[in-house]
């Protein structure tokens, strides 16, 4: 993958992506990207430096420094489960999220709310890419996300290790008026068409944030925000 934004660069090389060479622009006066420059020298990364020309030529639109990173590693979600110290794991479930800057928004969101993981299916959803990596300013260096065959499969076995599993769609009981502690998974649907059929009857119960307006929907990677915050919000009381 390309990262071309000093931000993504700067958390790939902090982070845990795998870096196979970084690009500089020769003569560079951005402060941040001498900064990155040398923090890639001190961490023994490769270098290359380049003409401004023959940088955008190479990588198109970028700010200075680029990095070229291997593909994203996934975990499992025993690997997931198995990073929460908490009694109270906290699991983020995707149905089919098709659009990589709601993807990496939402990794954004649940990586500063205290998610222990994200579990995406591997067809009919976006992967992890470099969009995704820059949407999320880095915060995908930070959160696990475990690709599956069948999220079905895996809520069926959330429930029997305790989990609640809620849905999170228009319908349900009012989020602010529900109990959402305790070891808990929240599935959130596609843009288009929310959360599945079959993976809705596999939940424990629906939550719905309650609308003012007009419209009845939210950009999935807004209501995956204003979800994740109320249940952290109810777990520090």
């Amino acid at each position: 993958m390309i990262l071309t934004t000093k931000n993504s660069v700067r958390e790939a090389i902090n982070g845990n992506l795998t870096i196979n060479k970084i690009y500089v622009q020769i003569g560079a006066k951005d402060f941040e990207v001498q900064k990155l420059s040398s923090l890639a020298r001190n961490n023994k990364l490769k270098i290359e430096y380049l003409p401004k020309n023959i940088l955008d030529k190479k990588f198109g639109k970028n700010q200075g420094i680029v990095a070229e990173t291997v593909d994203f590693k996934y975990s499992s979600v025993d690997e997931i489960m198995k990073k929460s110290t908490s009694d109270l794991p906290f699991i983020l479930i995707l149905d089919g999220i098709n659009d990589p800057h709601n993807f990496g928004a939402i990794i954004r969101s649940a990586e500063c709310a205290g998610v222990d993981g994200i579990i995406i299916p591997k067809d009919r959803a976006v992967a992890v890419n470099d969009t995704v990596i820059k949407t999320s300013t880095g915060a995908v260096s930070n959160v696990l996300i475990a690709r599956v065959p069948n999220i079905n499969n895996e809520i069926e076995k959330l429930k029997k290790k305790g989990f609640w599993v809620w849905c999170a769609e228009a319908g349900g009981m009012d989020i602010y008026k529900t109990n959402l502690n305790g070891p808990i998974a929240v599935v959130i649907g596609s843009e288009g068409k929310g959360v599945s059929k079959l993976t809705k009857e596999k939940c424990d119960g629906v939550i719905s944030m309650p609308m003012m307006g007009k419209i009845n929907s939210l950009n999935a990677s807004v209501a995956t925000g204003i979800v994740l915050f109320e249940i952290l919000r109810q777990r520090r009381g």
